[in-house]
C-alpha cells in the first residue's frame, strides 16, 4: 500500500529470527505428542500460525502444558516446549506428564538460556564455558530418564529462543513477559520493608538490580539473555539507553551481560537500544485518542483464550449453525494473526498503519477483489463503508466452500472489523474521547479536585446505568487517564474531599454490581458479588487511590520529560503530548544536545573512561541517534497507535533509518488496569 511506503524500513532479520527459532523445534516433533505452555503457543501463533504447523511437521497431537495431560500407551515420544526455567512448577508438570505416560524418548525445549539456568541454580556463569558442557541441562536429561523408568531411554534438553511474537514487521512482543511492569512507589515501600538492617532507599531511581527480589532478577536476566541471542543473530553491537527506573536496571544488566562481550567485539553493525518505562506515561495506554481500527479491534473483542495479544472472532456467520448465543463455542474462533496467509497478513499490517476510515475502505477493496477472483456475484457501491456492507460481502463466500477456504484469513479480519464496529463498546469509544478532551481542558482551569468533581455525575450504580453509561472499569480507565496526565499535584484538604466523594460513589457502584468482572474480582478479592461487603470494597478503593497518587509522582525525578500535558492558551486547546514522542524528538533533535533524561548505560571500562574524560576533554559520548537502527523497548506494554507514531516520527526526522519496537505486551485500556492494580510487580510468577 502506498500509505505504508513512507514508513522506515523494518529489518527483516527479526522476523526470520522468530522463524528460525521454531525451525529448531519442528524436526523433533515428528511422531511425538507436543506439550506447550501459553507463552510459547502465542509465539508460534504469530510466527507460523499455530498448532497446525506442528501437525504438518509430523506431531501426533498438541496438548496444553498441564499436570492433567498425558499421552496414550502407544505414544512413546514427547516434546515439551516451555517459556520458563526448568525449575519449580515447570519441573513438577513435566514430571507429572512423564509419570502418567509411557515415553521412551523425551525432548525439552526451554526459551531460557543455560547461562540463566546456572544463575537460577546459584552456579557461577563461568561454569558454562568450561568444555562447553551444559551441566543443568545434562542433569535434567538424567532426571527425565529416571521418570521414564529406564536410564537407557533417550532424553534431550535444548535452549531455543522462542520468546518473540511478530505482530507486524516493526512490532514484536514477548508473551512470557506480559506481566513485567515498571515499579511504583508502593513497590519501593515493599523493598524497604524487606531490608530492615540496611539503609532505606529514598527514590525508585535509586533501586538497583541487587535490591530486587530473586524472581524479578531472574526475569530481567532472562530478558537480557534473550535480547543478547537476538542481537547475536542480527550481528549488532548495541548501545543501551534508558528512560525510567526499571528500564535503567534492565538496560544496565544487558549492557554488562557477560556473554555479550564476545559478540560486541565481532559485531559488524551497530544499534541504539532504548528502554522506556510505561508508568511514565499511562495516559497513552488508557486514552482513546488513537483513530486506529486495529487498536479498536484489540480493545473491543474478547481475548483469545490463553493469549494476551490476539482476539476471538466469531465465525458462526459463515456457517449453517443457527444460534442466538453470542458466546457459542461450537465453532472455533477466528483471530488476527495470519502468518501463513500473505494477503491477510498484509491487510492486518495495513490496519495497524491506517486511520479507521482508510482501513475499512482497504478491507472492502480486499473483499471485492477476492470475490471477483472467485466469480462471486458482488454488487459494488462506492459510498461510505458500513459494517452491514462488509458483512454482506463476507456472506457471499459462505455459499462456496472453496472460496471460503482460499480467503479464510481475509474473512477473519473482515468479520473482526464488522463485529468491532457493531459492538456497543465501539459506540462508547467516541464518548470516552469527548470526555477525556473535556477533562483535559478543565485540568488547566480547575486543577485535579475540580476535574474529580466532574466525574461524580457519571458514577452510576448498575440499576441506573444505560449502555452509554460508564461501568466501574470504565471509571478506573478515566481515573488513570486523569492522574497520569495531571502529574505531580498539590495535596490538601480540597483534594482529599474531592477524592473522598469519588471513592464513596465508586464503592456504592461496585457494591451494586450483580456480577463481578475478572478485574473487579482481583481488585476486591471477592469471587462473587454475594461476597462483597462495603468495608471490603472501601479498603480496595483506598488502595486504588493510593496507586493513583503514585501515578502522579511517576515523572517526579524527570527533569525534561516531567509532563505529558500541554495546558494550552487563549488560542490553543490543552493537549496530551505523548512521552514517546518527546523521547523521539529529543533523540533526533538537530542540535544533538546531551540527553538529560535518556541515560546511557555503560558496558565496561572503555565507556566509563569516555564518560569520565568527557567531563574535562572533548570526548563524544554515545548518543541514541548515532546509529541507523533504533530499537525501542517499552517496558510494561505498548499500543498500536504508539508504534505508528514512533514510525512516523522516525521517517520524518531520520529518513533511511530503521526501527524495531519491542514490548512486553500489546495494551488495551482495560488490560493495563490489571497490570497497574492487580499485578505483583516485585514477585513475578516465573514458574519457580
Amino acid at each position: 500500500m502506498s500509505a505504508a511506503s513512507s514508513f522506515p524500513s523494518a529489518p527483516a532479520g527479526v522476523s526470520s529470527f522468530c522463524q528460525q527459532a521454531w525451525e529448531q523445534v519442528f524436526p523433533k516433533v515428528k511422531r511425538a505428542v507436543v506439550f506447550m505452555d501459553s507463552a510459547c503457543a502465542e509465539s508460534l501463533h504469530w510466527t507460523w500460525g499455530g498448532a497446525g504447523r506442528l501437525l504438518q511437521a509430523g506431531a501426533l497431537n498438541v496438548k496444553e502444558f498441564s499436570s492433567f495431560e498425558s499421552a496414550g500407551a502407544e505414544q512413546p515420544k514427547a516434546v515439551f516446549v516451555v517459556s520458563t526455567l526448568l525449575k519449580g512448577r515447570t519441573v513438577d508438570i513435566i514430571r507429572d506428564i512423564v509419570s502418567l505416560s509411557n515415553f521412551q524418548y523425551t525432548v525439552v525445549f526451554t526459551a531460557v538460556s543455560h547461562a540463566v539456568h546456572l544463575q537460577a541454580h546459584n552456579a557461577s556463569g563461568g561454569a558454562e564455558t568450561e568444555g562447553g558442557s551444559q551441566v543443568v541441562f545434562e542433569q535434567f536429561e538424567e532426571k527425565l530418564c529416571q521418570w521414564m523408568g529406564n536410564m537407557n531411554y533417550t532424553a534431550e534438553v535444548q535452549y531455543a529462543a522462542l520468546f518473540l511474537a511478530p505482530i507486524s514487521p516493526h512490532l514484536f512482543v514477548l508473551p512470557a513477559f506480559s506481566f513485567l511492569f515498571p515499579l511504583m512507589a508502593q513497590d519501593l515501600a515493599q523493598i524497604n520493608n524487606g531490608r530492615p538492617e540496611k539503609k532505606k532507599i529514598a527514590n525508585l531511581s535509586d533501586v538497583d538490580f541487587s535490591s530486587l527480589s530473586s524472581e524479578l532478577q531472574l526475569e530481567i536476566r532472562t530478558l537480557g539473555s534473550g535480547l543478547n541471542t537476538l542481537f547475536e543473530y542480527l550481528g549488532v553491537r548495541e548501545e543501551c539507553f534508558a528512560v525510567g527506573p526499571l528500564s535503567r536496571i534492565i538496560a544496565g544488566d544487558l549492557a554488562n551481560y557477560p556473554h555479550a562481550k564476545t559478540r560486541r567485539k565481532t559485531a559488524q553493525s551497530k544499534a541504539s537500544v532504548i528502554f522506556v518505562d510505561r508508568t511514565l506515561d499511562l495516559t497513552g495506554a488508557v486514552g482513546h485518542h488513537g483513530d486506529n481500527l486495529a487498536e479498536k479491534i484489540l480493545s473491543v473483542l474478547p481475548k483469545l483464550p490463553g493469549h494476551a495479544n490476539d482476539v476471538m472472532v466469531s465465525m458462526a456467520e459463515l456457517t449453517a449453525l443457527q444460534t442466538e448465543d453470542a458466546n457459542c463455542s461450537i465453532i472455533a474462533p477466528g483471530c488476527l494473526a495470519q502468518p501463513a496467509d500473505p494477503a491477510a497478513k498484509a491487510l492486518w499490517e495495513s490496519l495497524t498503519n491506517l486511520k479507521q476510515k482508510e482501513a475499512v475502505m482497504e478491507i472492502r477493496r480486499h473483499l471485492v477483489e477476492a470475490a471477483s477472483r472467485e466469480s462471486l456475484p458482488i454488487k459494488m457501491s462506492m459510498g461510505r463503508v458500513t459494517p452491514e456492507q462488509l458483512a454482506s460481502f463476507t456472506q457471499l463466500f459462505k455459499k462456496k466452500p472453496e472460496a471460503l477456504e482460499n480467503h479464510c484469513g481475509l474473512l477473519q479480519i473482515a468479520l473482526a472489523t464488522v463485529q468491532t464496529l457493531k459492538h456497543p463498546q465501539n459506540a462508547k469509544w467516541d464518548n470516552f474521547l469527548a470526555f477525556e478532551r473535556l477533562l483535559m481542558q478543565n485540568l488547566g482551569e480547575s486543577a485535579l479536585p475540580g476535574v474529580l468533581n466532574q466525574l461524580l455525575p457519571i458514577i452510576k450504580s448498575h440499576n441506573n446505568r444505560t449502555d452509554d453509561d460508564y461501568t466501574p472499569e470504565d471509571l478506573l480507565i478515566l481515573l488513570v487517564y486523569i492522574y497520569s496526565i495531571a502529574g505531580e499535584v498539590n495535596t490538601g484538604k480540597e483534594l482529599d474531599e474531592a477524592e473522598g466523594k469519588v471513592k464513596e460513589s465508586l464503592v456504592h457502584s461496585i457494591c451494586d454490581e450483580p456480577e463481578l468482572s475478572t478485574l473487579l474480582q482481583k481488585i476486591t478479592g471477592c469471587e462473587s458479588s454475594l461476597d462483597l461487603a462495603y468495608q471490603k470494597v472501601m479498603v480496595a478503593t483506598n488502595k486504588i487511590f493510593k496507586t493513583l497518587q503514585d501515578i502522579t509522582k511517576a515523572r517526579a525525578q524527570m527533569k525534561q520529560f516531567n509532563s505529558v500535558y500541554n495546558p494550552g492558551s487563549n488560542t490553543l486547546q490543552a493537549s496530551y503530548k505523548p512521552l514517546l514522542k518527546q523521547v523521539m524528538e529529543e533523540i533526533y533533535n538537530p542540535d544533538r544536545p546531551d540527553p538529560i533524561d535518556i541515560e546511557h548505560m555503560s558496558s565496561g571500562l572503555t565507556d566509563l573512561l569516555k564518560t569520565g574524560f568527557s567531563m574535562f576533554m572533548k570526548v563524544s559520548r554515545p548518543h541514541p541517534s548515532d546509529h541507523l537502527l533504533l530499537i525501542v523497548f517499552m517496558v510494561g506494554g505498548v499500543t498500536v497507535s504508539e508504534v505508528k507514531m514512533v514510525k512516523d516520527l522516525l521517517s520524518a526526522h531520520k529518513p533511511g533509518a530503521q526501527i524495531i519496537v519491542l514490548s512486553s505486551v500489546l495494551l488495551t485500556p482495560l488490560s493495563i488496569l490489571e497490570l497497574i492494580f492487580t499485578t505483583d510487580h516485585l514477585q513475578p510468577d516465573i514458574g519457580i
